[in-house]
């Protein structure tokens, strides 16, 4: 407790700076999961998708990034545990965002799409298996984890590859694909309306205390929905055939069509995106706010003051602005050459996993969601459409994600604990 009197404001002057790293980390390397797959298939250029991103991005996260937060994110470790040591829960926290905000940097440094949500899991398990023991950490939460590194990049790689194999069917492989593009393109809208405002409502809305039935939630996305299309139609109605745009590329004008389509999903997804993964960064920092400003009592929830959200919502922003072309380059165009009728089934693909996801429970990291579908659109086209180097790196990173945020808060912990007392 003493320590918490004594150097509460310069700890939490420390977070505030480590919390917006981590966020900073946010918008480097995990915007590419809204924004990888509309640039890479040409639907917007980088800069169009950093504006989009920009607005979207921090309007889901001051929006619905949420009003109150669980001090210890998504349940990892036991906060009782820290009842008559609150300053190691401060300091553990603390370590677990500046480890994975240099992780998220390493990273996206080297273009690699990894999972902001694993590196804070294993920060957080890493200095709670070793600071304060193994069985503060709840390893059944970490199975479940571990476990979603499978099932959703597969589950949105099986969603993708069928979906653009209904596009093959209805629209690509026919006699006329800019005629059926135009016919079959707003029932498509409307899945994208439907399924990304149930992104929203089921992730989203929840945070500022707006919560529905599940039958109101489907009958709101299914408004929205039916909104999407028709406004859509509207639009692509305007988009006429030009026979000489289709010498090179014989789907250039069908193509177009679908570029509507894409700018749209880019929009809704960015939103969804800031409103969900902002929680990584503000998460522990609203655990350490909580700590100090009660003078070391430990609760099972915290207030989430506007700043704290401004706090997440402006450091994604920058991090997007700065960093985020590298790893935006590897989701759009590393894995397999992508139009944008292929970005479009990716994205609704990647959308549609998240919501299964939330509606059973199951913990997914939307950059591994995003990389699974567009490596399903890929298949579609047979193997010889993707670059295994590229996957093979990105696998790669998974891998050593979650060991590598835990050595780095490891090692972050001990320092705070030398630097200020234990």
């Amino acid at each position: 407790m003493d320590i918490i009197a004594n150097y509460g404001n310069v700890l939490l002057i420390l977070a505030i700076v480590f919390g917006t790293f981590m966020a900073w980390g946010i918008g480097a390397n995990d915007v590419a999961n809204a924004m990888g797959t509309s640039v890479g298939s040409g639907a917007v250029t980088i800069k169009q998708a950093i504006i989009i991103a920009v607005i979207f991005e921090f309007a889901g996260a001051i929006l619905a990034g949420g009003e109150v937060t669980a001090t210890i994110r998504k349940g990892i470790l036991d906060a009782q545990l820290f009842t008559n040591d609150p300053h190691l829960l401060v300091y553990g926290m603390m370590a677990s965002l500046l480890a994975a905000g240099s992780w998220l940097l390493i990273a996206s440094s080297l273009g690699w799409p990894v999972s902001t949500t694993h590196s804070i899991v294993g920060a957080i398990v890493g200095f709670g298996a070793v600071g304060v023991g193994i069985d503060a950490v709840a390893w059944s939460k970490v199975f479940q984890i571990i476990i979603s590194w499978i099932a959703s990049p597969v589950l949105a790689g099986i969603i993708s590859f069928a979906l653009f194999r209904s596009l093959q069917n209805l629209i690509i492989d026919t006699q006329d694909p800019f005629h059926n593009s135009k016919k079959y393109v707003p029932y498509y809208m409307f899945l994208v309306g439907f399924v990304v405002s149930l992104v929203t409502i089921f992730k989203g809305l929840k945070h500022v205390g707006l919560s529905f039935s599940t039958s109101s939630s489907y009958l709101l996305a299914l408004g929205f929905g039916l909104l999407v299309a028709i406004i859509g139609s509207l639009m692509i109605r305007k988009i006429q055939l030009i026979p000489d745009e289709n010498k090179d590329f014989s789907f250039a004008s069908m193509e177009r069509v679908f570029g509507v389509l894409m700018i749209i999903t880019a929009a809704a997804m960015a939103f969804a995106h800031g409103s969900n993964d902002v929680a990584n960064a503000i998460g522990p920092l609203a655990a350490i706010y909580s700590v100090i400003e009660s003078g070391g009592v430990i609760g099972s929830k915290s207030a989430l003051p506007l700043w704290i959200l401004l706090v997440g919502g402006v450091g994604i922003v920058v991090g997007l602005i700065t960093y985020g072309h590298k790893v935006i380059a590897t989701i759009g165009t590393g894995i397999t050459q992508l139009t944008p009728s292929r970005g479009f089934a990716a994205t609704l693909a990647a959308a549609a996993t998240v919501v299964i996801a939330s509606g059973t429970g199951i913990p997914v990291s939307t950059t591994q969601v995003l990389v699974g579908a567009v490596l399903g659109v890929g298949l579609a086209r047979g193997m010889a459409a993707l670059d295994t180097r590229v996957i093979n790196r990105i696998f790669l990173s998974w891998i050593i994600t979650l060991p590598a945020g835990g050595f780095m808060s490891i090692l972050f912990f001990f320092a705070l604990k030398g630097a200020f007392g234990a």
